[in-house]
C-alpha cells in the first residue's frame, strides 16, 4: 500500500479530529466518522460549533471529504486515526470505553493490510494491550501480520488559532520498523512544522501523557505558593514576576487546572504506575493541590463577603466564565464548577455569564445569563473565572454597575484593574 494514495477515515470528530480531518482532506480523501449525529449534520452544513474550523476552510475542502455516522461508510479506508476522548471516572480512573467501542467499530470493517492509528491520550501500553485484542477479536485479523498500528499523540490546543495541528511537531510511532516508518511519512505530507519518529509506540504513548503531568506539576507548585503567600498577604503575581528576572526561572501564575489533559492525563500514568507497584506521590499530591483550588476561591470569595458585610444565604453572585481556558467553547473538566459547586452550597444564588456558551443550556445548580450588562440585576459578588476577550474589556464602571452596595470582585485570571482580591 502506498501512503499517497491512502483514504483515510478520522474517528471522532470533536476539537482534535476535525482539524486533523480538514488538514487531510487537502491532500487525501477523507471519510470523518463521529457517532453523535448531530455533529454530523452540522458538518454537513458546514458549521463547526467548537469553532476550531471556520466555515469557510471546511468549505473549500468538502470535495474531498465526507462525514457519516455509518461506520460501514468507512470501509474501504485503508487508515483508520482515531481521536475519541479518553476522560476518566468518578473515582479518577482511566475511562477507557470510548477507544475500546471505537477499536471494535473500526474491527468490524477492518481489511487486511490496514493501518490504525491512536491519537487519543493513553498511559503506556494501551494501544498493544487493549486496543488491538479488541481490533483482532472484531476482524478475525491477526495484529502485525494482517492488520497493523501506529501511535501519534494529538497536541490540539482547543482555541488557539496560532499553535494549530499542521505547525505542532509531531510524535509518530509504528506497531514495526516499516509501518513506523509509513506513519511517519503520512504526517509529513500535513505536518509543516516535521515529526519526530519514536523508537516504540509505548515510547510515543508515554511522550504524549508526561506533556500534561509536567504542566499540571509545575502549576500545583505555583498554586501551592499562592496558598502559602495568601496567609502571608504577599501578591502572588507580583512574586512571580519578580522571579521570572532571572534568566532560568519558568514563569507560571495560579489558577483552576481543568480541560481534557492537564487535569486528565495525570491519571492515566498514576493508574498505570500504582498497576505495576509504584506510588507516584509527587504526581498525586499535585493533583490534590490543583483540585483544591476552586474550594480556595470559593471559600476566598465568602470571606470577602463577609468583610463587607454582606449575608451569604440568597445572595446573588455573578460567575463570569465556564469553559475551561479562554477565548473557546469547550467546557469539558471545567473546574470553575468547583467553586460553583462550593459556592450553592453556600445557599448563595449562582448566575453564570459566557459569551462563548449557549445560554438557553439548563443546570440545576446555576442560571446561564445572556449579557448581565444590559441586565438591572445586581450582584453581591463577581468572580472572574476565565480571561475571555470580553471580560478583558470590561473597565471598572462596568463592575460598578453590576455590583450591589460595595463591590466584591474576585479576580482569579489577573485581568481586573482593581480587584477586591487576585489569586
Amino acid at each position: 500500500m502506498s501512503i499517497n494514495n491512502s483514504k483515510i477515515s478520522i474517528i471522532g470528530l470533536g476539537y482534535v479530529g476535525l482539524p486533523l480531518a480538514v488538514a487531510f482532506a487537502e491532500k487525501f480523501e477523507v471519510v470523518g466518522f463521529d457517532i453523535d449525529k448531530s455533529r454530523i449534520k452540522d458538518l454537513e452544513n458546514g458549521d463547526d460549533n467548537t469553532f476550531e474550523v471556520d466555515k469557510k476552510l471546511l468549505e473549500s475542502v468538502r470535495s474531498n471529504i465526507t462525514f457519516t455516522s455509518d461506520i460501514l461508510e468507512t470501509k474501504g479506508c485503508d487508515i483508520f486515526i482515531v481521536t475519541v476522548p479518553t476522560p476518566i471516572d468518578n473515582t479518577n480512573r482511566p475511562n477507557l470505553n470510548p477507544l475500546i467501542d471505537a477499536s471494535k467499530s473500526i474491527g468490524s470493517i477492518l481489511n487486511k493490510d490496514n493501518i490504525v492509528i491512536y491519537e487519543s491520550t493513553v498511559y503506556p501500553g494501551v494501544t498493544r494491550e487493549v486496543c488491538v485484542p479488541e481490533l483482532e477479536k472484531a476482524s478475525g485479523l491477526i495484529f502485525n501480520k494482517d492488520f497493523f498500528c501506529g501511535y501519534s499523540p494529538e497536541r490540539i490546543n482547543p482555541g488557539d488559532k496560532e499553535h494549530t495541528v499542521t505547525n505542532i511537531l509531531k510524535v509518530t510511532s509504528g506497531s514495526t520498523p516499516e509501518i513506523a516508518k509509513k506513519v511517519d511519512n503520512l504526517y509529513k505530507q500535513i505536518i509543516t512544522a516535521g515529526t519526530h519518529l519514536a523508537s516504540s509506540i509505548e515510547v510515543a504513548e508515554a511522550s504524549k501523557v508526561i506533556e500534561n503531568t509536567q504542566r499540571d506539576v509545575n502549576i500545583a507548585l505555583i498554586n501551592e505558593l499562592a496558598l502559602i503567600f495568601d496567609q502571608m498577604g504577599i501578591d502572588t503575581n507580583e512574586v512571580i514576576d519578580a522571579a521570572a528576572t532571572k534568566w532560568n526561572f519558568i514563569k507560571l501564575t495560579p489558577g483552576l487546572v481543568g480541560g481534557h489533559c492537564i487535569g486528565v492525563d495525570p491519571y492515566y500514568l498514576s493508574f498505570r504506575a500504582e498497576e505495576i507497584g509504584y506510588k507516584p506521590d509527587l504526581i498525586l499530591a499535585a493533583r490534590q493541590i490543583n483540585s483544591g483550588m476552586g474550594k480556595f476561591i470559593a471559600d476566598k470569595t465568602i470571606k470577602e463577603m463577609v468583610k463587607a458585610g454582606k449575608v451569604i444565604k440568597d445572595s446573588n453572585i455573578l460567575i463570569l466564565g465556564l469553559t475551561f481556558k479562554e477565548d473557546c467553547p469547550d467546557i469539558r473538566n471545567t473546574r470553575v464548577i468547583d467553586i460553583i459547586r462550593e459556592l450553592n452550597d453556600s445557599g448563595a444564588n449562582i448566575d453564570v455569564y459566557d459569551p462563548w456558551i449557549d445560554s438557553n443550556k439548563k443546570n440545576q445548580m446555576f442560571k446561564i445569563i445572556k449579557d448581565p450588562l444590559v441586565s438591572d440585576k445586581k450582584y453581591e459578588a463577581i468572580v472572574v473565572a476565565v480571561s475571555h476577550k470580553q471580560f478583558k474589556a470590561y473597565t471598572n464602571d462596568d463592575y460598578e454597575l453590576l455590583s450591589s452596595n460595595k463591590k466584591v470582585i474576585i479576580d482569579i485570571k489577573n485581568i481586573v484593574d482593581d480587584p477586591t482580591w487576585r489569586l
